[in-house]
């Protein structure tokens, strides 16, 4: 399964857009995809209380009891969020801080020595920033290949787009979209 995480707080925006290019392409491929709208979530942010440390599950009961499975099956995951002062908005953010649940079922599962052979699968990021900085990029892509880690998928780069900005102008970049469903077909085949 492969899982789109929209980490957009605009409904319809340019990473919306891109990310159901990614899942359109990938579906009609013939791969089963689910879907999470950080938006939509009601979840706090990571309480730092230690209660996943035992067992690997978080103890706050709030939306993202819905997401840990998803998260769990998916062989691939692409998380895509606007830049938001170099970083990924609050809300796609307090769903990767949610991920320390995971992290510590990573603890419990495999010796350190295994901590870097990711078997759970792949991750992927979609990024679009409004300008065109050299570093515009690498705070989320850190961030992306942290949230990964914990799950235990392996983070493999992505889509990124600068000085995108305005609702829908990533449809006027000349080849975002088609690069979007490639990333789809790609998925699709496993790769």
């Amino acid at each position: 399964m492969i899982l789109g995480i929209y980490g957009s707080p605009r409904k319809g925006g340019n990473t919306d857009l891109l990310l159901d290019e990614v899942l359109a392409a990938a579906e009609e491929a013939g791969a089963r995809t689910a879907r999470v709208y950080c938006r939509r979530l009601k979840i706090s942010g990571c309480l730092e209380c230690g209660g996943c440390d035992e067992k690997g599950e978080c103890v706050v009961d709030d939306g993202m009891t819905e997401v840990y499975p998803l998260m769990e099956e998916a062989q691939s995951i692409v998380l895509a969020a606007p830049i938001f002062f170099y970083g990924i908005p609050a809300q796609a953010k307090a769903l990767v801080d949610r991920s320390q649940a995971c992290w510590a079922k990573k603890l419990l599962r495999k010796p350190k020595s295994q901590w870097k052979n990711h078997e759970s699968g792949k991750g992927y990021l979609v990024a679009v920033g409004a300008t065109k900085g050299e570093n515009l990029f690498e705070g989320s892509q850190l961030c992306a290949q942290y949230f990964y880690d914990a799950m235990d998928m392996s983070y493999q780069g992505g889509l990124f787009y600068r000085q995108v900005e305005a609702k829908g102008s990533v449809r006027e970049h000349s080849s975002a979209l088609t690069e979007a469903r490639e990333l789809g077909c790609r998925l699709a085949a496993g790769e």
